[in-house]
């Protein structure tokens, strides 16, 4: 069974933290790159068990800085999303089914990417992406601290939610 480590950037996101934390259930790892906050964000991230590791001065985040972080997961997947989003309940049964799988097969697999719905006023957006968000430690194409979206990915049932800030 492949474990999953979540990867979250967070800079003094304390009011979205909490939500997104709440629905890493089928990671077996929080790892949590903080940028600098300076309001309870670490400790929220702490409340939840997530190891937190202070993000390196190499600015603008690079390819290089990236790696990095993904060096220090202990899993050899990374799930990644952002501080403002949560796993469905379906998207967490997709990745709780995958992590069942055989190591096996997922050998050889790139990524997999999910749906995102944005939620602008109160609405929710219809679907969109697919974005890539589970990809293998060796993962090299990058935007930012999220994954580019360069080869093609296998989508994962259920979405991710994006909520509006606070």
């Amino acid at each position: 069974m492949p474990p999953i480590t979540a990867l979250l950037h967070t800079t003094n996101d304390a009011l979205r933290l909490g939500r997104a934390l709440e629905t890493v259930l089928p990671c077996s790892e929080i790892l949590v790159v903080d940028h600098g906050s300076n309001d309870t964000t670490r400790q929220i991230a702490r409340e939840y068990g997530a190891r937190i590791v202070h993000a390196t001065s190499l600015a603008p985040l690079n390819h290089c800085a990236v790696n990095h972080y993904l060096d220090l997961a202990r899993n050899d997947w990374i799930f990644c999303m952002e501080a403002r989003e949560s796993q469905t309940d379906g998207l967490q049964a997709s990745l709780f089914e995958w992590a069942a799988l055989p190591h096996e097969s997922t050998l050889g697999t790139s990524a997999f990417s999910v749906f995102i719905r944005h939620e602008v006023d109160g609405v929710w957006s219809d679907p969109i992406g697919p974005e890539i968000r589970l990809v293998p430690r060796s993962w090299t194409w990058w935007r930012g601290t999220l994954p580019a979206q360069q080869p093609p990915a296998i989508p994962l049932e259920g979405e991710l939610l994006r909520f509006a800030y606070p």
